[in-house]
């Protein structure tokens, strides 16, 4: 299939407006997002120009309003993408979404149909600070009824995105802002990826490093180091975070026999504890050393970039954790 560079931003561009060409339900609505600069990310760029004001729609700066306005829209058979211009703001719109969005499906005994997508970008690296460089993934992942999504290259996030739109459940899509410029190859033709099914992004045979979003890219640097020192690391992207691909982690550590998971979340709590407790009760006997996490520190993120870096998981602080593992000081 030919394939072209393009960066994470303009893939997923290229996925809101080849699934708005398709299906004229889809429409998308945001702080910003008909403006000309294409708000966070630039990823709606030309949308409007090419579909009009009233399927790319600009609303107040009232992410509570923004989301229970998706969900009345979904529940009215339209196929709302809503954007949340951070994912902290997640915080103020949190009834509407924990208590509306993931349940009413549940709640009207499955007569209720709630297809949304809401995106958000999350994650630090970007000198934001503590209120615009939160990843609350595990806050998301802890309400049944949602799916997660968390791509980390542009071929997962059109992919994917294209997928989640389609999807007739309302689904959490998290983008990770620092990843936005980051360019990878994408085919020209269509495609989609599925849900729920993870990408073994290297293949090892001595550890299996479960990684997240901009947290791949540091494993991936951490997996070649080790392979200069003989150590072959297998690094696995979960993609969609829930429900969560646990088969081919398992297959991966039941051969491994060493589990690393990395996140950007703060330790107490996070994605990378669920990981390690889910894959702790499947493979114990499998395990020559405890499963290890490799996450943020249980602070506020801090605006000084330098302090923001001793904050979050660098790729040193996943070498430091495989040399721990297998007790090698380098």
């Amino acid at each position: 299939m030919p394939a072209r560079q393009i960066s994470y931003a303009q893939a997923l561009n290229e996925a809101l407006q080849e699934e708005m060409a398709r299906d004229p339900d889809v429409f998308l609505m945001g702080e910003d997002v008909a403006s000309g600069d294409g708000a966070t990310g630039g990823v709606s760029r030309g949308l409007v120009d090419r579909f009009g004001p009233e399927r790319v729609r600009n609303t107040p700066i009232s992410e509570s309003a923004l989301i229970g306005s998706a969900l009345g829209a979904a529940l009215t058979g339209s196929r709302p993408v809503a954007e949340l211009m951070f994912m902290d703001l997640v915080c103020v719109a949190m009834d509407q979404i924990a208590n509306q969005v993931a349940k009413v499906h549940y709640m009207f005994g499955g007569k209720a149909k709630a297809a949304l997508v809401i995106r958000t970008p999350g994650g630090a690296g970007v000198g934001a600070a503590a209120q615009h460089s939160q990843n609350l993934e595990a806050w998301l992942v802890h309400t049944p009824g949602l799916i997660v999504v968390q791509p980390s290259t542009p071929y997962d996030a059109k992919g994917l995105l294209k997928t989640a739109i389609r999807d007739d459940n309302p689904i959490f899509f998290i983008e990770h802002k620092a990843l936005y410029p980051v360019k990878g190859l994408v085919p020209t033709e269509e495609y989609l990826l599925p849900l729920g099914v993870a990408d073994v992004k290297r293949k090892g045979r001595d550890v299996t490093i479960v990684a997240t979003a901009k947290q791949v890219y540091n494993a991936m640097g951490a997996a070649e180091k080790l392979a200069q020192e003989g150590i072959e690391a297998e690094v696995i992207d979960p993609r969609t975070i829930n429900p969560l691909d646990v088969d081919t982690i398992t297959k991966s550590v039941r051969r491994t026999h060493h589990l690393v998971v990395v996140t950007e979340d703060c330790r107490t709590g996070s994605f990378a504890s669920e990981v390690a407790a889910t894959l702790g009760e499947l493979v114990f006997d499998y395990l020559e050393a405890p499963i290890t996490r490799v996450a943020a520190e249980d602070v506020p993120i801090p605006a000084s970039v330098k302090l923001e870096a001793e904050a979050i998981p660098q790729e040193k602080d996943i070498l430091a954790a495989v040399h721990q593992m297998f007790g090698l000081t380098v």
